[in-house]
C-alpha cells in the first residue's frame, strides 16, 4: 500500500505551498493528485482543470500532478500556463468538477505550491489538512484518468471584456515577468486608449523586481513609465495575477482599500444598499465610503478562500483585502481576479467622471502604517492574541474580534491577528495623524511586552 507524509510546514490554510526541493515536490504533487481526484470522485465528479503559473519548477510538478490525479481514476483537462484567475474561470465555464493551479503566488521564485477549487468552492483549511490525512493512511481511490487539452486563454480574455463600457485612457502595466503576463497582451489590444507594458514576458527567475504589488519598491518601474510618458495611471500584477496594486498619475499608490472604495461607486448605483466586504487590515475610510455610497459595508476575516465564502453567504457583490485581492460577483463569478479588477478600475474611473489623480487626491488622508509582520513562535501565536484580548477586555477597550483584535481609540483603530499561513503575527495601525498614530503603536508595543514580545524584523509573506 502507497502512503505519503508532507512536510508539516506546506499544508497552509488556503493552499498547499513550500520551497521546491526542500519542502516541496514532485512526490507531493503526485500524492495531491490522488487524493483531491479521491475527493472528487467521491463527490459523484469525474474531471478536473489543472492550469500553471510561470515557475521554473511548475511543468515537473504539473507533470506530477496529472499523473496522481490519472492514477486515481479522474480525467484531467489541461489548460496550460496562465494566471490562477484563468484556472478559476476554467473550472467556472468548462464542465469540470474541480480545479487546480500550480503557483507560487507572489513568494520568491524557489517557492511553489497549489491553489484548489472543488464544485466551484475554495477547498481550504479542513479539507487541505484532509488530504494530509488521507496521504498518511493511503486512502486513496484507483483508476486510469484520460487527459485532454482546452485552450481558454482567448476565451478569457473575451470574458474580461463583456460588456465593458470604459473609456479610453493612457495606462501603464506591469506583469512582473509573471503569468499574467500573455493576458494582459492580448487585453490591452482589446481596451481602448494607449498602453503601455512592462515585463510581461513569463520568467520565473523575476528579473526585473519581486512580483508583489503590495510592496512599494516593486513599483518604482512602473512610477518611472507613468512619469515618463506622463500616464492616466499604473496598473501592477502579482506573480499569479490574483492580485493587483495601482498607481495615480502622480506615482502615489493606491492601496487595495482605496481600490475597493473606487469600485464600489458604480456597484452601488447599480445595486444601492448592497453589501460590500473588506478585511479586518482595510481602513476605516474605506467603510465610511461605502456607508456614504448607501452600501452595507461589512468587515471580515482576512483570507481569500474565506472572503469568498462570506460572499456566498451575504451575496455580497463586491469584496477585497487590503494584500490587492479583489473578488467581483457581479456581473463575474466571484473569485479574486486582479485582470478582471483592472478593467472594472478602468471602467469605474470612466464612470466616476473625474481622473483617478483627483478620485486619489479627494480620499481622506489617513495617517498609517504599511501591514507590520513579525515573526512568533507557531505554538504561541494564538495564544498571544488570546491573551491580548482578556486583557483588553479588562481595561473596557472597543474591540472588533473579527479576526484577531482590531481596536478602536479617539485616535484611530489598531489590528494585531496571528497569520493563518505562517508562524507570524501582523500588525496594522491607523490614525488621523502622526501623534495620534505614535500613540496607537506604543499601544501595540506595550500589548507585546505584556506576552514577553516585542516588533521584531519584518518577516516575508
Amino acid at each position: 500500500m502507497t502512503t505519503h507524509n508532507f512536510h508539516p510546514t506546506s499544508l497552509r490554510e488556503y493552499d498547499i505551498r513550500g520551497i521546491v526541493g526542500q519542502t516541496l515536490g514532485e512526490d507531493d504533487a503526485r500524492a495531491i493528485g490522488r487524493g483531491f481526484a479521491t475527493r472528487v470522485r467521491r463527490a459523484g465528479g469525474t474531471r478536473v482543470a489543472v492550469g500553471y503559473d510561470g515557475r521554473v519548477s511548475s511543468p515537473a510538478l504539473e507533470a506530477a500532478l496529472i499523473e496522481g490525479l490519472t492514477t486515481s481514476g479522474v480525467d484531467v483537462v489541461r489548460i496550460g500556463l496562465g494566471p490562477t484567475p484563468m484556472l478559476y474561470y476554467a473550472e467556472s465555464v468548462l464542465e469540470v468538477d474541480g480545479g487546480i493551479q500550480i503557483t507560487g503566488s507572489h513568494n520568491p521564485g524557489n517557492y511553489n505550491g497549489f491553489k484548489m477549487v472543488l464544485q466551484h468552492r475554495p477547498f481550504y483549511g479542513a479539507d487541505i489538512q484532509d488530504l494530509g490525512a488521507m496521504a498518511a493512511r493511503g486512502d486513496w481511490e484507483s483508476g486510469a484518468g484520460q487527459v485532454s487539452e482546452a485552450a481558454v486563454l482567448d476565451d478569457y480574455v473575451g470574458r474580461l471584456m463583456a460588456g465593458y463600457a470604459g473609456g479610453a485612457f493612457r495606462i501603464g502595466w506591469d506583469a512582473g515577468n509573471g503569468a499574467a503576463g500573455p493576458a494582459i497582451e492580448k487585453l490591452v489590444k482589446l481596451l481602448p486608449g494607449e498602453h503601455h507594458l512592462l515585463f510581461t514576458d513569463v520568467d520565473g527567475n523575476f528579473p526585473n523586481h519581486h512580483p508583489d504589488p503590495t510592496e512599494e519598491k516593486n513599483l518604482a518601474q512602473l512610477r518611472a513609465l507613468v512619469a515618463e510618458k506622463k500616464l492616466d495611471f499604473g496598473l501592477a500584477f502579482d506573480g499569479d495575477g490574483d492580485r493587483i496594486g495601482a498607481i495615480d498619475g502622480e506615482g502615489r499608490v493606491i492601496w487595495g482599500d482605496q481600490i475597493l472604495s473606487i469600485l464600489a461607486e458604480p456597484v452601488l448605483r447599480e445595486l444601492p444598499g448592497a453589501t460590500i466586504i473588506a478585511d479586518v487590515k482595510a481602513s476605516q475610510a474605506l467603510y465610511d465610503r461605502v456607508a456614504e455610497l448607501g452600501g452595507e459595508p461589512l468587515m471580515w476575516k482576512t483570507g481569500h478562500s474565506l472572503i469568498k465564502t462570506k460572499m456566498k453567504e451575504t451575496g455580497a457583490p463586491l469584496a477585497g483585502e487590503m494584500s490587492g485581492h479583489i473578488f467581483f460577483a457581479h456581473d463575474y463569478y466571484g473569485f479574486d481576479d486582479a485582470l478582471y479588477a483592472a478593467v472594472r478600475l478602468i471602467r469605474a474611473v470612466h464612470m466616476i467622471g473625474r481622473s483617478l489623480t483627483a478620485i486619489k487626491s479627494a480620499m481622506p488622508v489617513m495617517v498609517n502604517t504599511p501591514e507590520m509582520r513579525f515573526q512568533v513562535d507557531e505554538t504561541r501565536k494564538f495564544a498571544v492574541i488570546d491573551e491580548v484580548l482578556a486583557r483588553l477586555e479588562a481595561e473596557g477597550a472597543t474591540i472588533d474580534r473579527t479576526d484577531g483584535a482590531r481596536v478602536n481609540t479617539p485616535d484611530g483603530w489598531w489590528l494585531l491577528r496571528a497569520s493563518n499561513t505562517q508562524d507570524v503575527l501582523v500588525a496594522r495601525a491607523e490614525a488621523k495623524s502622526q501623534e495620534g498614530l505614535d500613540r496607537l503603536l506604543a499601544q501595540i508595543d506595550a500589548q507585546l511586552a505584556a506576552s514577553g514580545l516585542e516588533r521584531g524584523p519584518q518577516a516575508g509573506h
